[in-house]
């Protein structure tokens, strides 16, 4: 009987080779995450490509405007520009700067925020209906930007505060002085007509409760009253009920409150897979309002197409992913409160920006982080950052690798200012403290000639 040879189908080898080559692949792809620094970098790359490719898109989407309005292409990118150029020194500084003072400078930032906003609600510019604007000599300013910022900060150094002392036991010292913190800037910020600023400070808000472990309850009760307020605030103001009726149905009013929508939605269905190019838009030219700020995110799909917008979302999500891996392995509580107050304010808020383009979210005017024009809201958000930064270089394991590489120049001249950087993040200060208790304290040869004594 001639022996029978059983040959495999054609491809099945293949596709075998395949299977067993996938565990191995993200076993690799898993050790590459693990390294002490994946964080950093993720932060550091991500950042970086969104800044560079706003710069880029403020150039193309701004030009039309900028010649209209000044006879220069070019002059609403150089103020972009300009903005990038202030916001990455202070990036890079603060990424090197040590934790304790973002601690440190909670509570004055909060209460520089505030006389901001009043100043603001009392001798602000309005532009488009709107309070926003504060002009200092030749510089104009939006306040509520940075607000976001040292709320974060503030929330983060009250609540650290009150973990570290024990007193989170009850539901009154999990809400004072946030909620009524929170309360006053949302006010002040609502007295200029801004809704979108009014969610995002919300949004820290509720960020910060879910951290530190708010009782489900009570963060329930807290996001109900968030979604009254909203309602409220919509309902107050006849323009934003009209906005919002234009989100669901803007083919209601295609000349007025659902035109912007309309016109964003024909650039993104007019970029296809691949774009027009870059400076191809025919949006900008005068139909979409906006098309520098708000709307960027249309310009983009219009020029770069599915493409392109599929890399920015990709970017963000990248970025939110290791704002929260930052947040998740850092072990003190202010680190931790801080990224993930931090993470959710630029995420969310790129969230909605890009839900408002789409037409799934209604208009309220807040910029995409990083990629939008206004040097008032890019400096800010870089330096929340480089802040982030700094914490992921407090991870456990990113700190033994960075000790090992000793101090950088950065470090070595902050440290001529007084800030010693040597412990990464202020760690050395608690090593000079762990080594004083140490010698005060007696080992275990010294305890046992004391009994011997």
């Amino acid at each position: 009987m001639a022996a029978s040879t059983l040959v495999p189908p054609r491809g099945a080898g293949g596709r075998q080779e395949g299977a067993k080559a996938w565990p191995a692949r993200l076993g690799y792809l898993s050790r590459r995450l693990n390294r002490p620094l994946t964080s950093y970098y993720l932060l550091f790359g991500s950042s970086a490509l969104l800044v560079a490719l706003g710069l880029l898109m403020v150039l193309s989407s701004s030009m039309v405007d900028s010649y209209t309005e000044t006879g220069s292409a070019f002059s609403l990118f150089r103020k972009q520009i300009t903005a990038a150029a202030i916001g990455v020194p202070l990036l890079l500084l603060a990424a090197q700067t040590p934790t304790k003072v973002f601690r440190a400078i909670g509570y004055p930032a909060m209460l520089v925020s505030i006389a901001l906003l009043v100043f603001t609600s009392l001798r602000g510019q309005e532009y488009y209906g709107a309070t926003r604007w504060l002009e200092i000599g030749w510089l104009t300013i939006q306040p509520s930007e940075p607000a976001k910022l040292a709320f974060a900060l503030w929330g983060a150094t009250v609540l650290a505060r009150k973990e570290e002392l024990n007193q989170l036991v009850d539901w009154r010292q999990l809400l004072m002085p946030l909620l009524p913190g929170c309360g006053v800037l949302v006010l002040l910020v609502l007295l200029g007509s801004d809704l979108g600023t009014t969610f995002v400070l919300l949004v820290i808000f509720l960020a910060l409760l879910w951290v530190i472990g708010a009782p489900g309850r009570l963060f329930l009760a807290m996001f109900a009253l968030v979604a009254v307020l909203v309602a409220i605030m919509v309902g107050v103001e006849d323009f934003r009920v009209t906005r919002l009726t234009s989100f669901l149905n803007p083919q209601a009013d295609p000349y007025d409150a659902g035109f912007q929508l309309i016109h964003g939605l024909y650039a993104l269905g007019t970029g296809g897979l691949l774009g027009v190019g870059i400076g191809g838009s025919r949006e900008k030219w005068g139909f979409l309002p906006h098309p520098e700020s708000d709307f960027i995110f249309a310009i983009i799909g219009e020029e770069l197409g599915l493409i392109g917008t599929l890399l920015v979302v990709g970017l963000f999500g990248l970025l939110g992913y290791a704002g929260l891996r930052v947040a998740s392995r850092v072990r003190e509580p202010f680190l931790r409160l801080t990224a993930a107050a931090l993470t959710s304010w630029i995420t969310v808020q790129a969230a909605v920006n890009i839900g408002t383009v789409i037409g799934v979210l209604p208009i309220t005017g807040i910029p995409l982080p990083l990629v939008s024009a206004g040097g008032s809201s890019l400096i800010p958000t870089m330096l929340a950052l480089g802040i982030l930064l700094a914490i992921a270089k407090n991870e456990p394991d990113a700190r033994k690798a960075l000790a090992a590489r000793g101090p950088t120049r950065t470090q070595r001249a902050l440290s001529w200012l007084g800030l010693d950087t040597t412990g990464r993040g202020g760690s050395s200060a608690n090593t000079t403290t762990n080594q004083a208790t140490n010698r005060s304290r007696p080992t275990q040869v010294q305890a046992r000639r004391n009994r011997r004594r």
